[in-house]
């Protein structure tokens, strides 16, 4: 039995840690530890500040802002 893929924003997170260099996880940290807080501010900034493409961006924001909205 084969486990169902990935969907979601976290489709992106192998790509996004080959391509980057960090792990998902530091990603998050940065995500949180910014004084923004709405979506696309942190997009916007995860551009400007640190080079991540559109879709990366926007699918770690997403992962992460979900994941808070839940606790």
């Amino acid at each position: 039995m084969t486990a169902a893929p990935v969907k979601g924003p976290a489709s992106y997170f192998p790509a996004i840690e080959k391509k980057y260099g960090r792990p998902v996880a530091e990603w998050k940290e940065l995500i949180r530890s910014s004084p923004l807080t709405r979506h696309m501010e942190l997009v916007a900034w995860l551009k400007t500040e640190h080079g991540l493409g559109h879709g990366h961006a926007n699918a770690l924001v997403a992962h992460t802002l979900a994941e808070d909205s839940g606790r």
